[in-house]
């Protein structure tokens, strides 16, 4: 049997002629060196110049596919919502303006715009001064469905106060997350916990700082207290300061005590209250509007970043659009479901629940993954999202990966990935010259944590170099390539 301690690409080839079954299975030898013991594996590869299956093993098994479900997202949302596609928050009056007054109610509509900022509204309202508006005789109302599903089915609870798992509402203001500082006091292991003053939040704060790390068991624990109201408890191991982002828990409320704090800062009076409604006016007048960036810009942010907030937010305008009725996790992930499968992607035993990949409960096989880049890479519809996957060690969630930024796969690998405990995903395509363009899915779950720190390389990392090596004749000895993922 052949042992590798160090991983290079003369250990892997050495191995591989010494072997009686070189040529008769290359991958079956490699994948038993490469391939994580306690892990569920799915592979499929195909070189798109010849249109020939390279590799697929377990193609048809459904695993849990974290964010590379946000393919589906992105060429879902091409094909129901368009390039032209906007978030759009507005400004109504039923009443023209007359003498810098607005005579009677104004209401703003919320659209669910995962980007919109406290800036964007504070500019709304400037323009509302550049109108000559000075006094809004009458309330505020904002518009938005303040009892929808603000989380998918699946989602895990402690996940809930962090900001990748921010509440999807059709009210979002900074992306409905706060950030602040957690700090030790000096002369004690007590902490100060800071944020922004004007921030409509309110935080408890009881943890402690083991500076010497002498604690056997040392977590934080964020309990969500509702009203977007937070307590802070339990150890923090070290004596650093601590970065904090936490998702707010009542995106209404948020949006209603930021409003007057935005309204007392300007220079418009408003003689009513600020209040909530579900109910768009009837018969009102745009006053003013605000649009985020088009579909595509915020596509490429989604892909980058694996952003959550935009994807969840696009699943839900999926469903608006698709059914004509408010948009939801479930009719979302419906429409993406009939969408894809008119597509040509074979969705029969896959199981969607939300657009970013957060839930437990989604489930994919390699082979369906395959399809969707598939679309992407032959029709023009989609050929365009090709352009806004990370890039090894150039951009988004592969600019800094172990083994991504190094030979041979920097610069080569456009890819989504996938990532959450125990899972260790990527899917994406191989453009290299010399070297025909190779789609490829590799689905790892259940991934050990001590076999994640003790690894070489990632699984995905290992498997790609072996697609760059991979001969259809298996003559491995003529490779004069010493690339190596160990340099």
């Amino acid at each position: 049997m052949c042992v590798i301690r160090h991983l290079t690409r003369a250990a892997l080839l050495t191995c591989f002629i010494s072997s009686p079954s070189v040529a008769e299975d290359y991958f079956s030898n490699l994948l038993s060196l490469i391939k994580p013991p306690h892990s569920h594996t799915a592979l499929y590869a195909k070189n798109l110049v010849t249109d020939q299956v390279v590799l697929e093993e377990n193609a048809d098994t459904l695993l849990l596919p974290a964010s590379t479900q946000k393919l589906l997202t992105a060429v879902a949302a091409t094909a129901q919502l368009g390039d032209d596609f906007t978030f759009n928050t507005k400004l109504y009056s039923r009443y023209p303006i007359k003498n810098g007054k607005v005579t009677g109610d104004l209401y703003l509509k919320f659209s669910g715009d995962p980007t919109l900022t406290t800036q964007d509204l504070r500019g709304l309202f400037k323009k509302l001064e550049d109108l000559g508006i000075s006094r809004i005789n009458g309330d505020l109302y904002l518009i938005g469905d303040s009892n929808e599903q603000l989380q998918a089915p699946g989602w895990v609870w402690d996940d809930l106060g962090i900001c990748f798992a921010a509440p999807v509402s059709q009210f979002v203001i900074n992306q409905n997350c706060v950030h602040g500082q957690l700090k030790p006091l000096l002369a004690s292991n007590k902490s100060q916990l800071s944020f922004a003053s004007y921030l409509p939040v309110k935080f408890y704060n009881s943890a402690i700082f083991d500076k010497n790390k002498q604690e056997a068991f040392c977590d934080l624990d964020l309990k969500r207290l509702g009203n977007n109201q937070f307590q802070l408890s339990g150890c923090y191991p070290g004596s650093k300061n601590l970065k904090l982002a936490v998702a707010i828990s009542d995106p209404a409320l948020f949006a209603s005590d930021t409003l007057k704090q935005i309204i007392a800062s300007s220079k418009i009076k408003l003689t009513g209250s600020v209040r909530l409604s579900n109910v768009s006016p009837n018969y009102a007048n745009i006053i003013v509007t605000h649009s985020s960036k088009a579909l595509p810009r915020l596509l490429e942010t989604m892909l980058l970043k694996s952003d959550n907030l935009i994807a969840d937010s696009l699943l839900k305008q999926i469903g608006q659009s698709y059914f004509k009725q408010a948009g939801s996790f479930k009719n979302g992930s419906q429409a993406m479901r009939e969408i894809l499968t008119q597509a040509g992607v074979d969705l029969t035993h896959a199981q969607i629940v939300d657009g970013s990949g957060l839930s437990r409960y989604n489930l994919l096989s390699a082979k369906q993954l395959s399809q969707v880049l598939g679309l992407i890479y032959t029709d023009k519809r989609f050929m365009g999202l090709l352009d806004f996957l990370p890039l090894s060690g150039v951009s988004g969630t592969l600019q800094y990966k172990s083994y991504f930024n190094r030979k041979p796969l920097v610069n080569y690998v456009y890819a989504k990935t996938g990532s959450m405990q125990g899972v260790d995903n990527l899917a994406g395509f191989i453009k290299k010259p010399y070297f025909d363009d190779t789609l490829f899915v590799v689905l790892e779950n259940g991934q050990s944590p001590l076999e994640k720190k003790e690894q070489i390389a990632p699984f995905s990392a290992l498997f790609l170099q072996s697609l760059l090596d991979y001969k259809p004749n298996n003559d491995l000895k003529t490779s004069g390539t010493t690339d190596s993922l160990s340099h």
